[in-house]
């Protein structure tokens, strides 16, 4: 019984002292970002492409401490197995802890959006934006939040700031001629 307690005692501590302790401020990295977007627009195949993407996810998914790291991969990790309600506890707890850090924002905004409360996701979306607007994946995923509320338009132009910003976006597909974001037909 005492290993229990203890063993409890010290899982606790790490939200214990996540709770009493400040987050530091996100370490700015727009120029990184920049660096990345133009690194984007440049790549000549497909490959070039998405590796840059994936540079990109890593400057987003590098929280501003160890503690806000362990809480947003655990969050990431209950996500990944549709634990959608423990998903968003580990999301909620870090937006708490760290409200500065777009990351936060956005999976807890993306785990709304794949249980369809899009007015939710939305608002997160919005945020994480204002935090960090060359979040590249937070512009496409807030084109297609708006395309799931009906808002058409607005999704649009969402989606093309997000594909100007990166063209190997696969999202880019929903712009294409006859696709939800495509170019209207003519009236008859």
């Amino acid at each position: 019984m005492r290993r229990l307690l203890l063993f409890v005692a010290l899982m606790a501590f790490p939200l214990s002292g996540m709770a009493n302790a400040k987050c530091p401020d996100p370490v700015d990295v727009r120029g990184e970002l920049l660096n990345l977007i133009a690194k984007a627009q440049a790549a000549e195949s497909f490959s070039d492409g998405r590796r840059v993407s994936n540079e990109m996810w890593e400057v987003w998914l590098r929280a501003p401490d160890e503690a806000a790291q362990e809480v947003l991969d655990a969050g990431m990790r209950r996500r990944d197995v549709s634990d959608f309600a423990g998903a968003l506890k580990e999301f909620d707890r870090l937006v708490d802890y760290c409200p500065t850090y777009a990351e936060g924002f956005n999976q807890r905004a993306f785990v709304n959006f794949l249980q369809g409360d899009f007015d939710r996701a939305l608002v997160d979306l919005d945020i994480a934006l204002k935090l960090q607007p060359y979040h590249i994946a937070a512009q496409s995923g807030r084109a297609m939040t708006l395309m799931n509320l009906g808002l058409i338009d607005e999704a649009r132009a969402q989606m093309l700031v997000a594909v100007e910003n990166n063209p190997w976006l696969s999202e880019r597909a929903l712009l294409a001629e006859g696709a939800p974001l495509g170019p209207k037909g003519k009236e008859l």
